[in-house]
């Protein structure tokens, strides 16, 4: 078992930034490569960003390039998502996962473990 618990959502005014971080416990950190997904009301569960298990890959959805950065510190079990010029179309409950599989995946159903979620919300 994975635990993740996310920090760092709230609210910010359009063009803002607000880092959130994933703070994992249980099974050993560096084994998992980690995503962040998000779900606005009436929407489906989005992929975000991943990054492979040592951090050395990344990926993004097209529409946060250059905007979000996803990292991670093993040693701290920790992985984050910077996100800077937000829009309010960013505001959604943001989720961090755990996926134990190294073939780069953007569905949720691939992940298996997943936090609780925090919520963003961008103001215009």
């Amino acid at each position: 078992q994975v635990q993740l618990v996310e920090s760092g959502g709230g609210l910010v005014q359009a063009g803002g930034s607000l880092r959130l971080s994933c703070a994992a416990s249980g099974r050993t950190f560096s084994n998992y490569a980690m995503g962040w997904f998000r779900q606005a009301p009436g929407k489906e569960r989005e992929f975000v960003a991943r990054i492979s298990r040592s951090g050395g890959r990344t990926y993004y959805l097209d529409s946060v390039k250059g905007r979000f950065t996803i990292s991670r510190d093993n040693a701290k079990n920790t992985v984050y998502l910077q996100m800077n010029s937000l829009k309010t179309e960013d505001t959604a409950v943001y989720y961090c996962a755990a996926d134990s599989r190294t073939t780069a995946s953007y569905t949720a159903r691939a992940y298996e473990y997943w936090g609780q979620g925090t919520q963003v919300t961008v103001s215009s």
